[in-house]
């Protein structure tokens, strides 16, 4: 079966999904404004099982590739939840050589099966990728989206900023670790990126995928080069975006930043119909250009 697209749905459809997506109404209400679009025989049910990710057949790098060596790591940190869990990848033939990393931080469900596969993507072109989980306290991702949700909105922001502090620097700090790291983000994950932009000064390059910026306050203490990703009718990102822009100026930020044509919110995500092919490509061309130029 032919897989949908972004423009198979009205574009108001997409932004009410958006706003469930990110807590902003809950299931019921997206089928309650979902069923005005539910014609000719579809449902609003099915409109969300349509829009809703199909991880297994958006996979690009199984699970078990030979070429990469993965596994469950569990970390301290101290002044967040404690004891954490996350995704460690590395190309199998690198045993016993050091590489640069990247954190890979996930959307606002925790590490799901796409954000496991964005890892391998990585560790193919030789970065040691590291995926934290931000659900490890309540026992991880739970294996449906709407679940994750659920859990997420329980967590203490607070700690959990300082576990991804927390990773990237065991990341920065392993033997295998040539001690530079990146981090790449993705919505929430995005957001995270900034952030750690403007507490680690060891951080040498991030790219946020669609998140939001970080205060303009905080800009000045950034020193990692950025490679910013907007998609064009994300209204409520983009919102932030010239303040942010104005402020990385200011501060002589080294940064590029793209708003990508038609795109939604999401874009880069394969396991859902706001997937754009042309912008997630070029976009990730961008983004290991990107961390080849500045940590390797």
């Amino acid at each position: 079966m032919e897989r949908k697209r972004a423009n198979d749905y009205p574009q108001d459809l997409l932004n009410l999904f958006d706003k469930y997506v990110h807590g902003a109404i809950d299931r019921r209400g997206f089928l309650i404004g979902a069923a005005k679009f539910a014609v000719g025989g579809v449902t609003a049910a099915m409109l969300l099982d349509e829009l809703s990710p199909k991880f297994a057949e958006a996979q690009q790098v199984p699970s078990d590739d030979q070429r990469l060596a993965t596994e469950t790591l569990e970390y301290d940190s101290s002044q967040g939840y404690g004891k954490m869990k996350g995704y460690l990848v590395r190309p199998a033939t690198a045993k016993g050589k050091k590489l640069p990393g990247v954190l890979v931080i996930h959307e606002n469900r925790g590490l799901n099966p796409h954000i496991e596969d964005i890892a391998r993507r990585l560790a193919l072109v030789n970065f040691m990728a590291f995926a934290p989980d931000a659900l490890s306290p309540l026992g991880g991702y739970p294996g449906t989206e709407d679940k994750a949700r659920e859990l997420f909105q329980k967590l203490d922001q607070t700690k959990t900023r300082e576990d991804f502090v927390a990773a990237a620097n065991l990341l920065r700090t392993r033997p295998d670790s040539t001690g530079k790291i990146g981090a790449v983000g993705f919505c929430y994950g995005g957001g995270l990126v900034n952030m750690l932009a403007t507490r680690m000064p060891e951080l040498k390059a991030g790219v946020p995928f669609y998140g939001i910026q970080a205060p303009a306050a905080d800009v000045p203490k950034i020193q990692a080069p950025l490679l910013i990703h907007y998609a064009e009718t994300d209204e409520r990102i983009n919102a932030g975006w010239p303040a942010y822009e104005a402020a990385l100026k200011a501060a002589n930020v080294r940064y590029e930043g793209y708003v990508y044509p038609g795109a939604n919110h999401g874009f880069h995500n394969d396991t859902t119909p706001r997937y754009d092919e042309a912008a997630a490509k070029l976009a990730w061309e961008r983004t290991v250009g990107w961390f080849n130029k500045y940590l390797k």
